[in-house]
Parts: C-alpha cells; sequence; structure tokens
C-alpha cells in the first residue's frame, strides 16, 4: 500500500469518473467500488483506481466541496503525440487553461507537460531557456515544435 493517496470528493460522479479515467489512462485499473448508506452524507460510493501504479480514491458524497487549480495532476508525457491524446480526452466536456493546464468534465485539474518543455527550460543557456519559458506562456496546450523553434531562435 503507497503511503500517500490522493482523494478526491464529487458530488455524485465517482463512478461515472472513475471509468472516464480508468479508459483515458491506458494503465488503470478500477479496484474496489464500494456503498455506504446512512452516512452523515446520505448514500456515500467510494471507489479506488489506480492510473499508472499510483492510487486515488474517489467519494461521491454531495455538493460540500469543489474542486479547483490550487491541486492539479501533472501527466508527463514523452511527446506530442501523448499530449495531444490527453489533451483531447480530458478536455472533452471540460476547459482548457493555460501553460498545458486543464480543467476536466468533473472539474479536476490537470497538468499535460511533454518532457522536452522541462528539458528545454533547464538548459544552461538562461537566454533560450527564457525564450522557450515565453512561448509556453502564450499556449493553451504545449505545442513541442513551437517550444523548440523559440529555443533554436537566434
Amino acid at each position: 500500500m503507497q503511503k500517500i493517496t490522493p482523494f478526491l470528493w464529487f458530488d455524485t460522479q465517482a463512478r461515472e469518473a472513475a471509468k472516464f479515467y480508468t479508459s483515458v489512462f491506458k494503465e488503470s485499473k478500477m479496484m474496489t467500488p464500494e456503498t455506504f448508506d446512512d452516512t452523515p452524507s446520505g448514500t456515500v460510493d467510494i471507489i479506488t483506481i489506480e492510473l499508472f501504479g499510483q492510487e486515488f480514491t474517489l467519494m461521491s458524497a454531495g455538493p460540500s466541496f469543489k474542486f479547483n487549480e490550487a491541486i492539479s495532476f501533472v501527466i508527463d508525457c514523452v511527446d506530442q503525440e501523448e499530449v495531444d491524446y490527453y489533451w483531447e480526452k480530458l478536455t472533452d466536456g471540460g476547459e482548457e487553461s493555460q501553460c498545458g493546464w486543464l480543467k476536466d468534465k468533473f472539474g479536476v485539474s490537470w497538468q499535460v507537460v511533454p518532457r522536452a518543455l522541462n528539458e528545454l527550460m533547464g538548459d544552461k543557456d538562461k537566454e533560450k531557456a527564457g525564450r522557450v519559458m515565453q512561448a509556453m506562456l502564450k499556449m493553451q496546450k504545449i505545442d513541442v515544435s513551437k517550444l523548440q523553434e523559440a529555443y533554436d531562435q537566434e
């Protein structure tokens, strides 16, 4: 068992979210769906899922709390194809934001980040890294080719 497990409180959509996330992330599984009756929140669904080896617990327990951008999950993408895949899947019914951030249809915030972004921004040449940063700040979905163009400018 992992030491820390993200626990996400949904209004009524924990089961729907669990099905959605396990369909989007290829290395995933739904582990333990449970329903508890007669709780202070009424009937509560609690579902544990695993995404790439990381367990998440999802709970439907009413509208007491809402998600916001103060917490987000970062997806490490190997290339533009992977960025495009997650961006398309997670923005379907959700909303795009800036700099690789989005909210899915449940209001959960994600950062879809290509490895190239960190590599280019981590360059010892601060001028090149700065150009990459400025290019990224103008984007919603991160475009690796535009980051590379900014990096390569003379």
